[in-house]
């Protein structure tokens, strides 16, 4: 079976915080003497994951019928 996989889309800001995060994340372990490699994983994947260009549409959601 096949592993599932995800991609989202962060712009700067989002993806600074998601950094933070687990670099917050990555402290604790450090403070609590666990291992950090999968956090270090994970934090290389985010800062360097391939960006795309994409186009943003306005919401058609609210508009009068």
């Amino acid at each position: 079976m096949k592993e599932e996989r995800y991609h989202i889309a962060l712009d700067r800001y989002d993806r600074n915080i998601v950094i933070n995060a687990l670099n917050t994340l990555r402290t604790r372990q450090i403070q609590e003497e666990r291992p950090t490699e999968p956090v270090d994983e994970l934090i290389d994947k985010v800062a360097n994951a391939p960006t795309k260009k994409v186009r943003v549409l306005p919401c058609k959601c609210h508009a009068e019928r």
